[in-house]
């Protein structure tokens, strides 16, 4: 799954959740249910063609940290950036093993991470759809949260 899609979801879960823990520890849970299901990925070796598309993804992972940050009420901007936090993180793995040939997790994660994987090159669809829902989501529980209770 694409680094946004993970970022996205965060955003969702920290909207929802509302508060820091939980939503960074339902952060990294929901990045590797969202790495099990069936989507995008096989772009070839670490170095060649995954940067192709992970340094665009990577910087528009961070846009929309950004970017879900500055339209966070105040209250549940903390949330929102530790679900986002939470689900991106890990795959600091693979910047972690192209720059520095080695990752920053145990042999069991990274093997765990690895197997549940479900890529193929074939579902851009997916990654597209998946960021729409979870953009969506998150920003319609932001926008309701943030209204004021009508008595």
């Amino acid at each position: 799954m694409l680094v946004t899609n993970h970022v996205l979801s965060g955003a969702l879960i920290g909207a929802t959740v509302r508060r820091p823990l939980p939503s960074f520890a339902l952060g990294v849970v929901s990045h590797f249910a969202l790495d099990a299901v069936p989507h995008w990925g096989k772009f070839g070796s670490l170095s060649g063609g995954m940067l192709r598309v992970a340094v665009p993804d990577g910087l528009t992972g961070l846009a929309v940290i950004g970017t879900f940050a500055a339209i966070s009420p105040r209250e549940r901007r903390l949330s929102v950036l530790a679900g986002m936090a939470g689900a991106a993180l890990p795959d600091i793995e693979k910047p972690s093993r192209l720059f520095f040939n080695r990752s920053p997790f145990p042999r069991a994660v990274d093997a765990f991470h690895s197997a549940i994987q479900d890529e193929a090159p074939d579902r851009a669809h997916y990654e597209l759809a998946a960021a729409a829902v979870f953009a969506v989501g998150a920003l319609a529980v932001l926008r309701r949260r943030s209204w004021p209770d009508r008595a």
